[in-house]
């Protein structure tokens, strides 16, 4: 069994600038409980995440929706959680939903993917292949199910890029961890801006989400 590791999530950059919608709307953003008169509805965002096995999707939304983290890793095949958040003094519910990354469940997967209003794409900094696979595989799968679908892609376990085992472990298959250099790189090959926290990634994807859908482009990426 695998351990979880704390801290895991760092640095995400940010394209475009959101002219429609600002941040200061979600100032009050918060996974709060609700108790709403039944004469009002709220409106829901809907949010999936997608990205190799084992690289902290499941730990991501865990840390976010309880303010725990996992302390063992479970292989997930398919879980769904939801929140009530506050936007600009209105309630929306968002749908966050957790999906197995293992090619077992490459025709399964893409299920859950109708109606997305927006994408959280993960890789871990320590796993070379989680983050090569963010252009191989994850970012043509949703572009093909949902092509005009904003997406955010999200590195995880930051802190493992100086554990030593981990390092170690790398570079008997001659690799290393990706270095923050990598993550600039393709920060300014998408015109990103850079975010720090957890609480920002759900931040940018609502933001993302709620953009009017006639300023969207047709290919949309954030860098976390």
């Amino acid at each position: 069994m695998t351990t979880a590791t704390k801290n895991t999530f760092a640095d995400f950059f940010v394209f475009p600038d959101w002219s429609e919608v600002s941040p200061a709307s979600i100032s009050t953003f918060n996974p709060v409980s609700v108790c709403l008169p039944p004469s009002i509805q709220m409106q829901t965002i809907k949010c999936v995440v997608v990205g190799d096995g084992a690289v902290g999707k499941t730990c991501l939304l865990i840390s976010y929706t309880t303010n725990k983290f996992p302390s063992e890793y479970v292989p997930t095949v398919f879980d769904n959680y939801a929140v009530t958040v506050m936007i600009g003094g209105e309630p929306y519910t968002l749908g966050l939903f957790d999906t197995a990354g293992q090619e077992d469940y490459d025709r399964l997967r893409p299920l859950s993917y109708p109606q997305t209003d927006v994408f959280l794409v993960c890789f871990s900094v320590v796993s070379p292949s989680s983050f090569e696979n963010v252009r191989e595989k994850w970012v043509p799968e949703i572009s093909h199910h949902c092509p005009r679908t904003p997406f955010l892609l999200v590195g995880t376990q930051m802190d493992l890029r100086d554990d030593s085992n981990t390092v170690e472990k790398l570079a008997k298959n001659k690799q290393r961890p990706l270095a923050p250099e990598s993550g600039d790189k393709l920060c300014r090959d998408l015109r990103a801006v850079k975010y720090r926290g957890l609480k920002n990634v759900f931040d940018e994807a609502i933001l993302a989400a709620l953009e009017p859908p006639e300023t969207k482009p047709k290919k949309r990426c954030t860098l976390l």
